[in-house]
């Protein structure tokens, strides 16, 4: 590899511009093997995050007991859920791909993640409602739950991936060869750590949403009311309830999810182009 490739060559692809189309068993495959192998390693953090964020307190939604309640829709959930992700996400991807400016590539991504996120969210919702059930106590409504997912993971998403995009992208540039799978590892744990800070209120809500009282206000399914609600009783403390458990959860699982993508991917890849 040369040292002519710029960080605009690496964001349009690590191979310096060309963009091959995506492997369907390969993205498939290690989209779902990312996805079961974060959930099942990170699934207690983000049961204390969920009972964190409970309006009826950390210790009366359960404390630390029984945190990896509703593991198991967790773990039947993951694995299509990610495959889904990243089979659209590369697909949006490599079909949006053009030779023009990179400028336009972190929309692009943007556009990606989106897509992956919608059509994930059709298989995460049953497992989500089991999951925040078990975790506390509560009842929502399936589309409720649908749509609030999406408003929580769509700008989660929009940040996540674009910045994954382009550390992978600079870093490539700076070493002048493309990233190993511990190195999108950490780039992956640097964008969602701060993806998740940054939209830890939408979280709040979704979580107040999700497990409010049949009949209530919140139940209503409204993200911004919730949000006014949460600021008038709890204020800024309460929008960002559980941000630092939400911060360590979403850069460890950064670093599992998006390095052991890269990595099981890669090797697919290698193994489809030593294949007869």
């Amino acid at each position: 590899m040369t040292g002519f490739c710029s960080v605009a060559n690496y964001i349009l692809d690590p191979v310096c511009g060309a963009m091959e189309q995506p492997g369907f068993t390969a993205s498939l495959v290690a989209g779902g093997v990312a996805g079961a192998s974060v959930d099942l390693i990170l699934f207690p953090l983000d049961t204390i995050k969920t009972r964190l964020q409970s309006p009826q307190g950390f210790y009366k939604a359960g404390g630390f007991h029984g945190i990896y309640a509703g593991v198991p829709s967790a773990a039947i959930g993951s694995f299509p859920n990610a495959a889904a992700f990243f089979l659209t996400y590369e697909y949006v991807k490599w079909f949006l791909y053009t030779d023009s400016s990179s400028y336009l590539m972190p929309m692009k991504h943007m556009l990606a993640a989106s897509a992956g996120e919608v059509v994930a969210c059709l298989i995460r919702v049953p497992s989500e409602v089991v999951k925040q059930r078990a975790q506390v106590s509560a009842s929502s409504r399936t589309f409720q739950i649908f749509s609030n997912i999406l408003y929580e993971e769509i700008p989660f998403s929009l940040v996540q991936f674009p910045l994954w995009e382009f550390l992978k992208a600079l870093w490539s540039w700076r070493q002048e060869h493309v990233v190993d799978s511990w190195q999108s590892a950490v780039c992956g744990a640097f964008a969602g750590g701060f993806a998740a800070a940054v939209t830890t209120p939408l979280d709040v809500a979704k979580t107040r949403i999700m497990l409010a009282k049949a009949g209530s206000s919140t139940a209503s399914g409204n993200v911004l009311s919730a949000l006014q609600g949460v600021w008038r009783s709890q204020g800024l403390a309460g929008l960002f309830a559980g941000v630092f458990p939400r911060m360590a959860s979403i850069s460890l699982g950064g670093f599992i999810f998006l390095g052991a993508y890269d990595q099981t991917r890669g090797l697919l890849s290698e193994v489809g182009r030593e294949g007869p």
